[in-house]
């Protein structure tokens, strides 16, 4: 969509859909925000959060990278953009879930795959790109590679496991899970579906949230 098209559509937003919602903009404003749940996607534009889940203003703290990645706990004085919204959304908005959505087709999982150049231009990307790796060894173990749709999409399941995995390395998220005041949950959602799969920690796989 070319920018153009944006303001285009941002003057319809301010002159009808602002007004479906201009009370409740109000009062977030009044009370500030205190969404329940903190919802970790990825950047692709093919991944709409409010669109999928129905989210109303104020409902979801949203924080969105490359690959749905998050990167381990590592306390020192340099810029941790994920890490920075996992300690806000969990030590001072006091979230109560934590999803993390991953998806079918994704870019940064096929690229795990793929020799990106040696170039300034990509690299914070490669660099980026090291924390799906356990995710790729772990599917080129349980499927092989010779199919590569199956390897793909296995790899984008397992991605999501491995980042929740990482999600309890940060010392809050730890302490309030084992207190019973945190959940985690790990969708998977099919962009050529629409559905969405859950993580089920008993049986170690992937199941679809009933409708």
């Amino acid at each position: 969509m070319k920018i153009e098209q944006l303001i285009q559509n941002y003057r319809e937003f301010k002159t009808i859909h602002f007004k479906e919602y201009e009370k409740l903009f109000k009062e977030l404003v009044r009370r500030g925000q205190s969404p329940r749940t903190f919802f970790i996607g990825c950047s692709d534009s093919r991944v709409v959060p409010d669109l999928i889940t129905g989210a109303k203003p104020g409902d979801l703290f949203i924080f969105r990278n490359i690959g749905n990645f998050v990167p381990p706990f590592k306390p020192d004085n340099d810029f941790h953009a994920t890490a920075s919204a996992i300690e806000y959304a969990v030590s001072v908005l006091e979230v109560s879930d934590i999803v993390i959505v991953g998806h079918s087709h994704c870019g940064a999982c096929a690229s795990l795959f793929k020799k990106l150049p040696d170039s300034l231009e990509l690299v914070h990307t490669k660099t980026w790109l090291r924390l799906g790796y356990p995710a790729k060894e772990a599917a080129m173990k349980e499927v092989g590679e010779k199919d590569k749709e199956l390897l793909f999409r296995t790899t984008e399941r397992f991605n999501v496991v491995v980042q929740l995995a990482n999600l309890l390395t940060y010392p809050a998220v730890k302490r309030r899970v084992e207190e019973g005041r945190l959940f985690l949950h790990g969708w998977y959602y099919k962009i050529e579906s629409g559905e969405i799969e859950y993580f089920d920690e008993e049986s170690e796989s992937f199941k679809p949230i009933g409708l």
